[in-house]
């Protein structure tokens, strides 16, 4: 019979064993060696059956096993020193506990995210922007970054990948009770579970339990619908990732930033911890969480809705991680209006400014729609990118959010992502590494970064370096073959049929790896361009290669899964299955040994739609090798001493069929005539392959410390978490008030305000030309109705012209109230213009609000600039 209730029922671990139980409820033990060889030792069959989960291996480990541990004198000793050895990483000062500025830094930061890919065992994440978050929480807490990880709870995770007989992705849900993962209940002084609740149309409401998670230092509250309170509807709300219609998802959404500051709150008020001053909206996903806040000042400090936004937005920042607008979360404008109007949530807060503030309200916009990104970036004084390249695309698609402003000025910055290396690092590389180094500096080259400490890499004999690299390779061959033959099974086949896995990939041969989510833009099938030239790459007698490929298609995508399909079936092919694999259910387990064991790792997305890309970087932290189209990290990263860059045909527009057959061609001759050759060409008495071996040292000397986690996070601290700090303490509910009035101000005499005259008083051009070195002096009649200089900036902005006189990579340089105000109102403005650059320059002026609490004069969106840009004195210099 099928039981009614589930329940796990665990052991009762003798007092000497009790610090098993703090060491398995923190997810340190997943990026922690030690700790993890300690579950292991506790039982190894059962650590292997449990998929290296402390929480699983300690609900199934026998008594009579306790019993004996408890009285194995050795066991204890290693036991006392893991336990010490996480109470000091816990409590001990880090990083960020050093740092002299720390009166400047905030006293806890708030990080919002839809998914956190933490460990296999925690699966709440579908890809590369929850293990982003979750290499964010390690990274922070490796630093003693104060962060307070903030997301939802899915009883069915995002889905488990297997395939038909016929190769075409199947999707499984399987039911996650949060009583057997390494989770706790957020609990009130008098032991009742603390929730919030969130007001419904309809008389209904939303509640939540609050599940927390500890990641090294950092807690991790992560909300779930499944409460007996709720009806049926809410309660499935949190039932899978990325499921279910726009309303399920703006509940889901309402849910992680509303509830999400609530229960931040509730954390706070139990355990004592600090309230967050910087929150970090990681994707727009989290954007409610500014309505909250904004309610929040509203009722507790009387401040109006607008003076509200300016005091959220001082201590916002916001991330997007999408290069498309068709990536972002849009819903209908009544569907938002009818959860806050009447009734709905946020009673009091003007359901007519929340739909302002996510308004498509610039051109090619839709006015029917509410944007999430568009709210997170209004709400958000600093917003980035997540590459460099990611930035200027991030820049140019919101850049009908600033209008008059060219899109290199357009507020939005960039911090390239960055992966946490003791999560994805092999144990043999770090072994290798601290027998070169130490192992107290490779841990700490893992986790903190430095130039110095990797440099020392260089210094590892190639045999060394080459005998490791196959060693990955073998680890890699076997985890492939197990897993294809229960993919296989899975599909149907019997054990009959699959003697043939046995032989599958050899680890002698170059092996290329590629695997990811499966949006058409990621190409998963453009090896499969020219199925006969793949065929003789895979099957050449001197230099074969083999290709291990992974990879899930979301369940809605029937054309993500129809490349799927293609790529099985190819690979199914008994002539080069040998030589090609497709492995179903792409996550962190399977990841953690393909970056490794493989030599080169693929990526071949449509510039530029690939925001960063993080696969590679967990690659290259392995000695794996880069073959990638300049997109992403990429882009700011290659160089060619240590991977290869596919070329692009971008200028090809809307031909996306020839761009993929050039750019497929220009991937098999780069593996053909370079990449094997390299990998292949054995010199010397040892009969190695030196230059090889090179790019794979100059990887790890020169990619390393770039793209650690440690380095993102403390970008984030300096650049951004900081200055918002100190944005948001100086943001005091009489400055947001003043800070309001002002922007009201001038925004309502803008219109007005204007340059009318410009004219050059010395060194002016002769014949169109001047020399280099010289300076003009500018003299500018402006306009500024009834505001003052105090309130305005006038610039000259000058630079290198193109064609069509659109000035390049401008300069802005600063004049100064000369005369004023006349009768009606005008100032006259002067100051010098430097003519540093030579070849084709112009300059214009324009006009921009200035206040101290702006962090950027293109805040507001606004620039008054001459209408005509030749008249009286605009001149473009040649």
């Amino acid at each position: 019979m099928k039981a009614i209730r589930r329940f796990t029922v665990r052991p009762v671990l003798p007092e000497t064993l009790l610090p098993l139980t703090d060491l398995a409820r923190n997810l340190r033990w997943s990026w922690h060696a030690e700790t993890r060889e300690l579950f292991q030792s506790v039982d190894p069959e059962g650590w292997q059956a449990a998929g290296g989960d402390p929480v699983r291996l300690l609900g199934a480990v026998s008594a009579a096993r306790l019993a004996e541990l408890a009285a194995d004198r050795r066991f204890l000793r290693r036991l006392a020193v893991v336990a010490a050895d996480l109470d000091d990483y816990v409590g001990g000062g880090r990083w960020y506990q050093g740092q002299e500025n720390g009166a400047e830094l905030p006293a806890a930061i708030a990080y919002f995210s839809p998914e956190f890919g933490i460990t296999a065992a925690l699966p709440q994440y579908s890809g590369g922007l929850g293990i982003l978050a979750g290499d964010h929480l390690k990274a922070a807490s490796d630093l003693g970054v104060p962060l307070i990880g903030v997301g939802l709870l899915y009883r069915h995770g995002y889905f488990r990948q297997s395939l038909s007989r016929d190769g075409w992705q199947l999707e499984h849900y399987p039911v996650l009770d949060p009583n057997e993962l390494p989770l706790s209940l957020l609990r009130e002084a008098d032991g009742a579970p603390a929730r919030v609740s969130l007001t419904l149309p309809g008389g209904r409401a939303l509640h939540a339990h609050i599940w927390q998670a500890r990641v090294g230092r950092v807690p991790l509250l992560l909300l779930d619908s499944d409460v007996e309170d709720n009806d049926a509807a809410a309660r499935e709300v949190t039932d899978r990732l990325y499921g279910g219609g726009s309303d399920h998802r703006l509940l889901q959404e309402m849910l992680l930033g509303i509830g999400g500051v609530r229960a931040v709150r509730a954390y706070c008020a139990i355990t004592g911890h600090p309230d967050p001053e910087v929150f970090h909206t990681n994707e727009g996903h989290a954007g409610f969480l500014g309505l909250e806040r904004i309610r929040e000042l509203e009722r507790e400090q009387g401040l109006g809705f607008d003076a509200a936004v300016e005091a959220v937005r001082a201590g916002t920042v916001f991330t997007t991680h999408t290069p498309v607008p068709a990536g972002i979360d849009r819903f209908e404008r009544s569907l938002v209006a009818r959860h806050f109007g009447e009734g709905g949530e946020l009673a009091g807060v003007p359901v007519d400014r929340i739909l302002e503030l996510g308004a498509e309200s610039y051109p090619g916009g839709d006015p029917g729609v509410f944007n999430m990104a568009v709210m997170g970036l209004r709400l958000a004084q600093r917003a980035n990118g997540v590459s460099t390249l990611h930035g200027a695309v991030s820049r140019e698609m919101f850049a009908g959010l600033w209008p008059g402003f060219d899109p290199a000025e357009v507020p939005i910055t960039s911090v390239t992502n960055g992966v946490h290396a003791p999560t994805w690092v092999a144990a043999e590389v770090v072994r290798l590494g601290a027998r070169q180094i130490g192992a107290g500096r490779t841990e700490d080259a893992l986790s903190v970064g430095g130039s110095q400490r990797w440099d020392a890499v260089a210094e590892i004999p190639d045999q060394d370096v080459w005998d490791l690299r196959r060693v990955l390779r073998e680890q890699l061959v076997q985890e492939v073959r197990d897993r294809l033959r229960a993919s296989w099974r899975q599909r149907g086949a019997a054990d009959a049929e699959l003697g043939w896995v046995d032989s599958v990939l050899d680890p002698d041969v170059l092996t290329i790896g590629f695997a990811r989510r499966v949006p058409s833009y990621k190409r998963l099938t453009l090896m499969l361009r020219d199925p006969e030239r793949l065929r003789r790459l895979l099957l050449d007698p001197d230099r074969p290669v083999q290709i291990v490929v992974a990879g899930k298609a979301h369940p809605a995508d029937d054309g993500g899964k129809r490349l799927v399909q293609e790529l099985v079936r190819f690979a199914d092919d008994p002539r080069v299955r040998h030589r090609i694999v497709f492995l179903p259910d792409y996550g962190m387990a399977m990841a953690q040994k393909l970056y490794p064991g493989c030599d080169v790792w693929l990526n071949n997305p449509l510039r530029p739609l690939e925001a960063c890309g993080t696969s590679g970087m967990k690659a290259a932290l392995n000695g794996c090798l880069n073959l990638s189209v300049l997109d992403g990290w990429w882009d700011e990263w290659f160089e060619p001493d240590f991977g290869w860059a596919i070329p692009t045909a971008d200028g090809l527009g809307a031909d996306e069929d020839r761009r993929d057959h050039l750019e497929a061609n220009a991937l098999y001759e780069l593996i053909e005539g370079r990449v094997a050759p390299r990998f292949y060409d054995r010199v010397g008495r040892t009969g190695l392959p030196a230059r090889w071996i090179e790019m794979v040292r100059r990887t790890l000397v020169s990619l390393g410390p770039k793209v650690l986690a440690g380095r993102m996070v403390r970008e984030y601290v300096e650049r951004l978490y900081a200055p918002a700090a100190l944005a948001h303490r100086a943001l005091t509910p009489e400055a947001a008030r003043d800070l309001a009035w002002w922007k009201g101000r001038v925004r309502a005499a803008w219109p007005r305000v204007g340059v009318e005259h410009v004219e050059a008083l010395a060194a002016a051009p002769v014949n169109g030309t001047a020399e280099l070195g010289a300076t003009l002096t500018l003299r500018v009649q402006v306009s500024l109705d009834a505001l003052n200089p105090e309130d305005v900036e006038v610039q000259a902005f000058a630079g290198r012209v193109d064609p069509q006189d659109v000035i390049r990579d401008g300069r802005s340089f600063p004049l100064k109230p000369a005369a004023g105000p006349d009768m009606e109102g005008r100032w006259v403005y002067e100051g010098p213009l430097a003519l540093d650059r030579t070849g084709p320059f112009g300059y214009t002026v324009r006009v921009l609000p200035a206040h101290p609490l702006l962090a950027t004069p293109a805040e507001l969106g606004l620039v008054a600039a001459p209408v005509d840009t030749d008249a009286g004195g605009g001149v473009l210099l040649r």
